[in-house]
């Protein structure tokens, strides 16, 4: 893997230990109001000062790093769990059944992240929960088509061939041969999913869509600071920050990972070398 993944996967791995160091200590309360304390820059005792209430924000990064790593993880998850195997079926079956399937994931790709919180919302009013729905349903469209095109190039293979002449079930040719051999791509995927969700997060709970109030998260701080700009910019810059070094390092990770696990990329580093 070249640099840039490694300094993407440092990255990554520092948010993942914020987030884990926050389920288990923080400097204060992040949802505690000090009223006396509001609108403090970087002190010695507030390192990233304190918002309007009084709240720490080094504490509420963290809790947020905490909601927003949550969020991409389920709603990744639930775009992989369902969108992979209707890849894999589409590139196995062909014919009608992957006609219905590849458009119902252009259908599917009608219905942004954004309009599917909305609607939600509408229904069953602002949580987490609806943020991590609406970015798993979006992200399906996407897995299913990384998981078709990596079946159809599978199934090409001779030891496909073979096993189906051996009558092998197809939902163990699936498992045993096409799924290690998309794994890659879909790995990759999840990356490149997990940098996307993080902006669709912050941007919903930016629209006050995502994690209510008083719990900390990075979209909802960036919307609270709009009235503070020119008094208290330090509200806005350091989740802002957080928002992009995160997303940043996802995206490296995802193309250093892209590098090491495709073969044509490796065959054409080894060409040049």
């Amino acid at each position: 893997m070249r640099l840039s993944g490694w300094i993407g996967a440092v990255i990554v791995a520092i948010v993942a230990f914020f987030a884990l160091l926050s389920l288990v200590w923080t400097p204060y309360d992040a949802t505690h109001a000090i009223p006396a304390d509001r609108l403090q820059g970087p002190t010695l005792s507030h390192v990233l000062g304190t918002d309007q209430f009084g709240r720490d924000i080094f504490s509420r990064i963290l809790e947020g790093s905490a909601i927003t790593l949550a969020v991409c993880v389920v709603g990744v998850g639930i775009s992989a769990l369902i969108g992979v195997p209707l890849g894999i079926v589409a590139g196995m079956r062909r014919g009608w059944t992957e006609s219905i399937i590849m458009r119902g994931n252009d259908l599917l790709l009608a219905f942004p992240a954004l309009l599917l919180a909305i609607v939600f919302t509408a229904v069953f009013g602002a949580s987490t929960g609806i943020v991590m729905l609406a970015i798993g349903i979006a992200g399906i469209p996407g897995f299913a088509r990384v998981a078709r095109a990596g079946t159809l190039r599978v199934m090409t293979q001779d030891y496909i061939l073979a096993a189906r002449i051996s009558k092998v079930p197809g939902p163990v040719i699936a498992w045993r041969h096409v799924l290690p051999n998309i794994a890659g791509v879909i790995i990759v995927q999840v990356s490149v999913s997990f940098a996307l969700a993080i902006l669709a997060e912050a941007g919903l709970s930016f629209l006050g869509l995502g994690t209510p109030a008083p719990y900390a998260s990075w979209g909802r701080m960036l919307q609270a600071s709009q009235g503070f700009l020119a008094s208290a910019p330090h509200l806005a810059i350091f989740p802002g920050i957080a928002i992009a070094a995160t997303v940043l390092g996802f995206n490296l990770l995802g193309d250093g990972l892209r590098d090491a696990l495709d073969p044509t990329t490796r065959r054409k580093a080894r060409t040049s070398a």
